[in-house]
C-alpha cells in the first residue's frame, strides 16, 4: 500500500510552526507567565498573525493592499522586537547599578550601530523621502528589515551576557529569563547567518542557464527550511521551559 501526501516540506513546516505558536500562547495564558513577559507575549501573538494572515491573505486580495498589511504587522513586529530586548534585559540585571546599565546599553547599541550601517545596502535620500505610495511602501519595509537587523544583533549580544553574567543578577540556570534570552539569541543568530549567506548569494553568483536557477532557489528554500526548523526548536524549547517552574518557586509560595 502507497500513501501520497501531497504536502511540501514548507507546508509541514508552516502547520509545525503554527501549532507550537498556538501551544506556546496557551503556557504563556495558562501558566501566568504574561505578567511577567507581555512584550515577548505580544512578540508572539504578532507572529502567529503574521503566519496566519500569510496563508490566509496570500493570492486573495490586491498585491498593494497585502503589502500593506504584511509591512503594517512587520514594523509593528520589529518595534515590539526592541521592547522584548528591553524586557529581558531589565528582567536579567535587576539590581545592577546605573553606570553598569549606560555602560551595557552604549555598549549593545555600538556593536548594533556598527552592523546596522556596514550591513545591507541603504536607499538613497530622494527614494526615501519621494512622496508617492509605492516610496511609501519602501520605505516600510525598510524600516522593518533594518529595526529586526537591530534587534537580532541585540538579542545575540543580551542571551551571550545573560548566559555569562545572568548567574550574578536575576537570571540564572533554568530561570525563565535566561531560557527565553537563549532561544531568542540562536533564533536571532540563524537569522542572521541565513541573511548574510544570502545576500552573499545575491551578489557573488551569476546565473547563466535555467540550470543555475533552479540552483539557487533550490538553495534558498533549504535556507529558509532550516530556518523554519530552527525556530520550531526554540519554540519547543520555550513551551518546555516555561511550563516548568523556576527553581524555587514552589518554597516561595509555600512560605508564603
Amino acid at each position: 500500500m502507497h500513501f501520497n501526501f501531497d504536502f511540501s516540506t514548507a507546508q509541514i513546516l508552516w502547520t509545525v510552526t503554527f501549532a507550537a505558536l498556538l501551544v506556546l500562547l496557551v503556557v504563556l495564558l495558562g501558566r501566568d507567565r504574561v505578567r511577567r513577559y507581555p512584550w515577548f507575549t505580544t512578540s508572539i501573538v504578532l507572529t502567529t498573525l503574521d503566519k496566519l494572515a500569510g496563508r490566509l491573505l496570500n493570492r486573495r486580495m490586491s498585491l498593494t493592499l497585502t503589502e500593506e498589511i504584511f509591512l503594517t504587522l512587520a514594523d509593528l513586529g520589529a518595534i515590539v522586537a526592541l521592547l522584548v530586548v528591553v524586557e529581558i534585559a531589565r528582567r536579567a540585571f535587576e539590581g545592577a547599578d546605573r553606570k553598569m546599565w549606560i555602560a551595557g546599553t552604549l555598549s549593545l547599541l555600538a556593536v548594533g550601530a556598527v552592523v546596522l550601517v556596514l550591513w545591507g545596502p541603504w536607499p538613497s535620500f530622494k527614494t526615501l523621502t519621494a512622496s508617492s505610495g509605492i516610496a511609501a511602501l519602501r520605505f516600510m519595509d525598510l524600516f522593518a528589515q533594518k529595526v529586526n537587523l537591530l534587534a537580532n544583533v541585540l538579542f545575540v549580544q543580551l542571551g551571550l551576557l545573560v548566559v555569562v553574567f545572568g548567574g550574578k543578577f536575576k537570571a540564572g540556570w533554568h530561570s525563565h529569563t535566561q531560557q527565553l534570552a537563549i532561544g531568542l539569541g540562536m533564533a536571532s543568530l540563524s537569522q542572521l547567518a541565513i541573511r548574510g549567506t544570502l545576500q552573499h548569494v545575491a551578489t557573488q553568483i551569476t546565473i547563466h542557464s535555467q540550470d543555475d536557477y533552479q540552483r539557487v532557489v533550490g538553495m534558498i528554500n533549504s535556507l529558509n527550511n532550516a530556518s523554519g526548523i530552527i525556530l520550531i526548536v526554540v519554540l519547543l524549547w520555550w513551551i518546555v521551559c516555561l511550563w516548568s517552574d523556576e527553581p524555587g518557586a514552589e518554597k516561595a509560595v509555600s512560605s508564603e
